[in-house]
């Protein structure tokens, strides 16, 4: 099986990535970045993950960077203010499944645990799932952050992911909790086509950034 896991520099995403790769799949790596909502420690951190990944399983964790601030910025100026982190969330999946497509993955791995935060409601999964064509995994979603973070603290990626960077700007004040799928509709925003866009421009990038041409 081959996966391709949406990393961020957060602790969940690279735990969901080991696992998933402990357990038989071979993991491409794709970070969206999220500049000008972001700095530039957001992508040294990912790298450092991911090279971490490697050495603590002797695996290969080919990593890929592509573009998310366009997306974020058509949602925040077409969408609902409440809404923007689900519909973050479906932008990311949905780019990661055409990402697949392309590399020839069979799903698509996410780091989302039930009701951690606002975003991974039950609700909102079901409306950040919504007319998905590739599956979407979860391999922490049953865990608590307790069982999380011991995790990443094992395979060395916990203090990475704690490293000092600048959060999402866009977030909103306020993120609902329980998302409307026929509210999305209603928002008017094509996000298969950012989807797509977004994919498209997915570079390989070295462990010092810069894209393998």
């Amino acid at each position: 099986m081959k996966a391709v896991s949406l990393l961020s520099g957060g602790i969940d995403s690279p735990v969901a990535s080991y696992l998933i790769s402990r357990a038989g799949a071979d993991v491409v790596l794709l970070h969206m970045d999220n500049s000008p909502y972001c700095d530039e420690r957001a992508m040294k951190n990912v790298m450092a993950i991911a090279e971490q990944l490697e050495k603590h399983t002797g695996k290969r964790f080919p990593l890929y960077v592509a573009p998310h601030g366009p997306s974020q910025t058509a949602i925040r100026d077409s969408c609902d203010r409440n809404y923007q982190c689900v519909m973050c969330k479906r932008a990311m999946q949905r780019t990661a499944g055409e990402f697949a497509k392309a590399v020839g993955a069979d799903v698509v791995v996410m780091g989302d645990s039930l009701g951690q935060v606002a975003s991974q409601t039950l609700k909102n999964i079901r409306a950040e799932n919504t007319g998905m064509s590739v599956p979407i995994v979860r391999p922490l979603i049953g865990l608590d952050k307790t069982e999380i973070m011991e995790i990443a603290r094992e395979i060395g990626t916990f203090d990475i992911s704690i490293s000092p960077s600048v959060g999402c700007t866009v977030v909103p004040h306020k993120v609902t909790t329980a998302a409307d799928p026929e509210r999305i509709k209603a928002f008017g925003i094509d996000v298969e086509a950012l989807a797509r866009e977004s994919a498209e421009k997915a570079v390989l990038v070295r462990r010092d950034g810069t894209p393998l041409r």
